[in-house]
């Protein structure tokens, strides 16, 4: 008899299924392959025993949402996870990051890490500071967190109850010693910091849906640095930037690319302090890498 249950775990073509009663090791049915379809972490599926208790993949149920940079699917939310130091925190790659979840239309919830580290770098604690406001006026929610001290740990446990969460960000900021604080008796290859590079090696080497204790899913993620913007264009880039809402409408042309363009009342805002120049800058950053994509297209 066929079984429903949920992808925890995929490494290689191999996947473990939980039904509710137990974990099932599956393959997929080589059909999915004839149709260039990949079943991920995260999919609800339909499979069918074998007589040496392992299963197969019948049936990928319908998709919420998909990424495939990590590979998941049916997320709730994603929670990017940038440390204040050690690697230094940067505005630029987090926005990429946000960029990414919006474009997914996946909500985002920040997560500045190892902030017992702020109390003898006072320009780092500065940066935070008004790192933490930008985003928070966005509407982002924001929760800073020290894993060594264990502030911030319950605040951030009450946005993960009951969602399925994908946890994103740079390598080296403490995703691993995160997952081991949030995810009792789960313990986790952590990698130390190259000083030289300034960034951590990678510690993750496969996706897995793991459970919360006070319900819902995290996902850990293999370790990444940058992200390509595939359902990103110069024309709808500005839409990834929720705080442009508010005044797009009242620029002169529907079109508006918040650039050259005359009575642009994006970059009045910008210039009476009502949006993040930081941000502004880093949307120009992207809208020239999609140009310039754009242009190499044609």
């Amino acid at each position: 008899m066929p079984l429903d249950g949920r992808i925890v775990k995929a490494i290689s073509n191999f996947y473990d299924v939980d039904t509710g009663d137990r974990v099932i090791p599956c393959k997929a049915r080589g059909v999915f392959k004839k149709h260039a379809l990949s079943p991920l972490v995260g999919d609800w599926v339909r499979i069918s025993l074998e007589d040496d208790g392992h299963g197969v993949i019948l049936e990928v149920k319908p998709r919420r949402n998909e990424l495939f940079r990590p590979p998941v699917a049916n997320m709730d939310q994603v929670c990017l996870v940038f440390s204040v130091l050690e690697p230094d925190l940067s505005l630029t790659l987090l926005d990429r990051f946000l960029v990414h979840a919006e474009a997914h239309q996946l909500s985002a919830l920040i997560c500045f890490s190892k902030i017992d580290l702020l109390a003898d770098v006072p320009e780092a604690a500065a940066q935070f500071q008004q790192a933490r406001d930008i985003y928070t006026a966005i509407g982002y929610p924001v929760v800073a967190i020290s894993v060594k001290t264990g502030e911030g740990l319950p605040t951030l446990a009450e946005h993960l109850q009951g969602k399925t969460t994908v946890l994103a960000g740079q390598s080296g900021v403490g995703k691993s010693s995160l997952l081991n604080a949030l995810v009792p008796g789960r313990m986790m290859e952590t990698g130390e910091i190259s000083k030289k590079l300034g960034r951590g090696r990678h510690t993750t080497r496969h996706v897995e849906l793991l459970p919360l204790p006070q319900g819902g899913y995290l996902v850990d993620t293999p370790g990444f640095s940058s992200l390509d913007f595939a359902r990103v264009t110069s024309a709808n880039l500005a839409d990834t930037f929720p705080e442009f809402a508010r005044y797009s409408a009242d620029c002169r042309f529907r079109s508006c690319l918040h650039w050259k363009e005359p009575d642009c009342r994006v970059r009045e805002a910008v210039e009476e302090g009502d949006i993040a120049s930081s941000r502004y800058e880093h949307y120009l950053s992207f809208l020239q890498e999609r140009l310039e994509a754009e242009k190499y297209r044609k």
